[in-house]
């Protein structure tokens, strides 16, 4: 991904957070075709390493076994996750200077790594688990009380996996190279739209303190 400096994100904990937000992604693979794309949530775990270094990032999730996006998986388990949050057109009406184009602020993880497979009952449960308690706990006591066919046939028809990450790139292009007061424009703009697509672009820019004076 192009990233100039002014819209790096140098954390992999920003990452993270943002990842963890934004969960639902587009998992991309290779094949002989061309690239094949499933959009799904993946649920991310972060573990410490045993030397105490920076903690190894790891996605989980599946895919209905009729998707044969697994299979590409177990052919090359080299793949690409992107995680996309808000985004808005940027009119140049918001800038001081009359010499401006539009432009498009945004913010986007993209997450490489190498995938595994699993299909045994245990770990797939475990990995639904993960993702009930994520999106809705609630929803545990439903799915317990499920008959036992109907939950061991569900499982028989999807197939997890988990990405070991290798490299982890983020952008928020959030008006970083423009005045402060640029910022602020952009951010009362943006912030006026019932759009939350559009005014959530105008809520990020707000948490990473954009708009305000350098002192």
């Amino acid at each position: 991904m192009y990233i100039p400096e002014h819209f790096r994100l140098r954390h992999d904990q920003d990452a993270v957070a943002f990842m963890r937000a934004n969960p639902f992604a587009i998992l991309i693979s290779s094949t002989d075709d061309g690239p094949f794309a499933t959009h799904l949530p993946l649920f991310v775990l972060t573990q410490v390493c045993d030397n105490g270094s920076q903690a190894k990032i790891l996605l989980r999730g599946h895919v209905a076994k009729a998707n044969p996006h697994w299979r590409y998986l177990e052919q090359e388990p080299q793949c690409l996750a992107i995680f996309h949050g808000p985004h808005a057109y940027v009119s140049p009406s918001n800038y001081g200077a009359r010499e401006s184009v539009p432009t498009w602020n945004y913010a986007a993880v993209h997450v490489y790594g190498n995938a595994r497979l699993f299909s045994s009952e245990d770990d797939l449960r475990s990995m639904l688990d993960q993702l009930i308690h994520t999106f809705e706990p609630a929803y545990r006591d439903q799915w317990e009380s499920l008959s036992q066919k109907y939950r061991e046939n569900m499982l028989r028809q999807i197939v997890g996996f988990e990405i070991a990450v290798t490299k982890v790139e983020g952008k928020f292009k959030l008006s970083q190279n423009r005045t402060p007061e640029d910022q602020a424009r952009v951010m009362a703009s943006l912030g006026r739209s019932e759009d939350s697509t559009i005014s959530g672009v105008a809520r990020m820019m707000r948490e990473q303190r954009l708009g305000e004076s350098k002192k």
